[in-house]
């Protein structure tokens, strides 16, 4: 058996839930919507799955568990006085890595209002910051929000960011919210300064999405889903109603495996001996030197990361200013 080198060719995920083999929190279901609480290391991880964010109805309710979620989070850490600094990491230049910049384009800053005078109750002092990326900018970003924070005596940080995953069921489908701080570019091998309580002195609140997936993680996935197919096929072929369709659109995602392992090797050969884990690092293994491993985004990821923005941004404000009324 071949014997494959793990340490070489890492896994390219920024999600707890897949780093962890169980949910060891809360779990449950809600409009059709996955909610995942883990604790880890004192640190809360919550999860939100969802289908789709262009759907009005969904995207509403989506929006309503997100800030409950984020006031569960929240509750710890803000009071009625506190200063808080919401900052959207990424490239504004590259749509992928542009969700933390659309996010602030939505949030409602009031700092300037409370330097002026008094603002009426339900608000809280907010401010932002679009840092950029190194590349552009030439500064470390975690230098320039730490100068922020010096300069404002900011009391927490809200920090947006474009995520990666390791399966494509999760792009632009879920949503993390952390107290635990997080590592820009860690997804794709650009490990930034970390941006935490350790590191800034404040707590650091992060929600991030993952944009990305990158190509083992989609052959590995086609992989897992061709089994899948002829395992739907095989227990249907009697089925009437399948056919019936003309252009044969089931959906067979949730269908079990019943291929054997001796019927995997049958139909994928080599490739049928390997299970989920190790099909993946192979592909890695084969991909990676020779710079192949391509970070892939969906073909209208400028819809979406809009309609993520607008949700994530409003979600901060609601979860923020109690009158905060929304005109769109």
């Amino acid at each position: 058996m071949h014997t494959i080198d793990l340490g070489k060719y890492n896994y390219r995920t920024d999600l707890i839930i897949e780093k962890v083999n169980s949910v060891n929190g809360d779990h449950y279901e809600e409009k059709g919507i996955l909610v995942d609480t883990i604790i880890d290391s004192n640190n809360k991880y919550i999860t939100i799955a969802f289908e789709d964010v262009t759907d009005k109805d969904n995207y509403k309710n989506v929006e309503w568990i997100f800030i409950r979620e984020l006031k569960n989070i929240l509750s710890n850490y803000v009071t009625l006085d506190s200063k808080i600094l919401v900052v959207g990491l990424g490239n504004s230049q590259s749509t992928p890595d542009s969700l933390g910049p659309e996010v602030i384009n939505n949030i409602l800053v009031t700092r300037h209002l409370f330097n002026l005078g008094d603002v009426e109750d339900g608000y809280l002092n907010v401010c932002s910051l679009k840092p950029q990326v190194t590349g552009v900018t030439g500064i470390e970003t975690s230098d320039m929000i730490e100068a922020v924070i010096n300069k404002l005596n900011v009391d927490l940080v809200i920090v947006v960011d474009a995520l990666a995953a390791s399966s494509i069921t999760r792009v632009n489908r879920t949503i993390q919210i952390t107290d635990s701080g997080i590592a820009p570019g860690s997804g794709v091998g650009n490990n930034r300064r970390e941006l935490s309580l350790k590191t800034l002195g404040i707590p650091v609140v992060a929600i991030g999405v993952p944009t990305i997936v990158d190509a083992a993680t989609i052959v590995s996935n086609t992989m897992k889903y061709l089994l899948k197919h002829l395992s739907y096929k095989l227990e249907n072929i009697d089925n009437v109603k399948n056919k019936l369709m003309v252009n044969e659109t089931y959906d067979y995602s949730r269908q079990d495996i019943v291929f054997s392992d001796s019927d995997r090797e049958k139909v994928m050969g080599i490739l049928g001996s390997l299970d989920e884990e190790e099909m993946k690092s192979l592909f890695l293994e084969v991909l990676t030197p020779i710079n192949y491993n391509l970070m892939v985004t969906p073909k209208e990821i400028d819809f979406i990361i809009e309609k993520l923005g607008l949700l994530i941004g409003n979600g901060i404000n609601k979860s923020l200013h109690s009158s905060f009324n929304p005109t769109k």
